[in-house]
């Protein structure tokens, strides 16, 4: 395992700090500031309460596991929220942010239940990475419209929030003022907070009391030697496994251009299979060499990635 070398440093995008941040049931102000600040920017009606379904607890959390840290979370009027912040991407991102929504819209049904008694399900994604980058806007909503008449919904239980701070980070700070401005505080809380001094952020926390009280709660996270080791680890597992699909996917496909792209991809699957699971079995490995479509082969290099063990991966090939 490569160390990260550098101290660990505040970082209010950090997954584990913000699952703990909104989870906890006396920030539920600040959960709830920060979905008014995105629903208020799309022209939406603020919530008044805001209840997590899946609350993060950081002494049970293994931090050498691939999974997301999302919050989930229900209104008032029953409507479901799934948020998460993201620092890296792949290939396979947006298929995974929509197969969270669609996680979270079906896990409303309950046997006998009328379909009529579905609640909408709104996904709040930060991203720290370039995405969508024909996109002008920092906040960016995404529907489900007919072709020809974009102003026709298929339905308005559907909705996937991109919040891009990239766009501030590549400094394109003119894009702050397209936003309401209690998701401009939030923005730059985000962007800011591990950047700037506490008295350089006073102008921001003094004036927005909610992101005062989110800072003080990030400075208190890091304080804390339990739960900043819980982040420094979280940080040295994502750093060590994005290095390790890289350099297992280098040697893959310089392999494959001696083997035939087809069996140079199935032995990168099968070299994300052993580093991420331990090894495989000859019947599976049988069947990825028997795969010559070279778009579902990438399409499982990526399943790889997102499958949580080897048994998943093999019931999602079939």
């Amino acid at each position: 395992m490569i160390e990260v070398q550098e101290t660990l440093a505040p970082d209010p995008m950090s997954d584990v700090f913000t699952a703990s941040m909104w989870s906890a049931p006396k920030n539920e102000p600040i959960l709830r500031s920060f979905i008014n600040a995105v629903r208020l920017d799309a022209g939406m009606v603020p919530i008044v309460q805001a209840t997590v379904l899946n609350p993060f607890n950081i002494k049970e959390f293994v931090a050498s596991k691939r999974i997301v840290l999302d919050v989930r979370v229900r209104d008032e009027q029953e409507r479901l929220y799934d948020i998460e912040v993201q620092s890296s991407n792949h290939s396979a991102f947006s298929n995974r942010v929509l197969e969270y929504w669609s996680d979270t819209f079906s896990s409303q049904m309950k046997s006998g239940m009328d379909y009529t008694a579905l609640r909408p399900v709104m996904s709040i994604i930060l991203t720290e990475f370039s995405i969508f980058p024909q996109l002008k806007n920092i906040h960016n909503v995404f529907q489900i419209t007919a072709k020809e008449n974009p102003e026709v919904l298929l339905t308005k239980d559907f909705q996937i929030h991109f919040v891009r701070l990239s766009e501030v980070h590549k400094g394109h700070l003119d894009k702050l003022a397209n936003l309401c401005r209690d998701l401009q505080d939030w923005v730059n809380f985000f962007v800011y907070a591990a950047k700037k001094t506490e008295r350089e952020m006073s102008s921001l926390t003094n004036n927005n009391p909610i992101i005062r009280e989110a800072y003080e709660e990030m400075q208190r996270f890091y304080a804390n030697p339990e739960t900043r080791e819980k982040a420094r680890q979280r940080r040295q597992f994502i750093f060590d496994y994005n290095l390790g699909m890289n350099a297992s996917k280098t040697e893959g496909k310089a392999e494959g251009k001696a083997e035939g792209k087809a069996e140079g991809e199935a032995r990168t699957i099968l070299r994300l299979l052993t580093r991420r699971f331990g090894g495989v079995s000859q019947s599976l490995e049988e069947k990825l060499y028997s795969i010559s479509d070279i778009e579902q082969l990438d399409r499982l290099t990526d399943l790889v990635l997102d499958s949580q063990t080897l048994e998943e991966f093999e019931e999602s090939l079939g």
